[in-house]
């Protein structure tokens, strides 16, 4: 039986590579942006790929600590996945609107 710390890590890193392909496309729409906009979004993209960092660190601390403490680390992840959701979802619209 799986257990659950093993489910919450495989959906982790799920939402984690669903994230990053999500950055892959801005950086896509950004290379086709006039180079005043080129600046501001290469400038967003390094935020969201720190933010991206943030919270590859934070699952690894999970998957490395023990059985008793997995649970409190638990919330820095999802804190930090939060974190770069939010910060697509902003660098997403803003593209978005410069873009049309």
């Amino acid at each position: 039986m799986v257990d659950i710390r093993e489910m919450y890590e495989e959906k982790t890193e799920a939402q984690i590579q669903e994230l990053e392909a999500r950055i892959q496309l801005l950086e896509a729409k950004a290379e086709k942006a006039k180079a005043d906009a080129k600046i501001a979004y290469q400038k967003q993209l390094l935020e969201l790929r720190e933010q991206q960092k943030e919270a590859r660190s934070k699952l690894q601390e999970l998957q490395e600590a023990g059985e008793d403490a997995w649970e409190d680390l638990k919330s820095g992840v999802e804190q930090a996945l939060a974190d770069l959701n939010d910060g697509i979802s902003a660098a997403s619209s803003r593209f978005q609107l410069e873009t049309e």
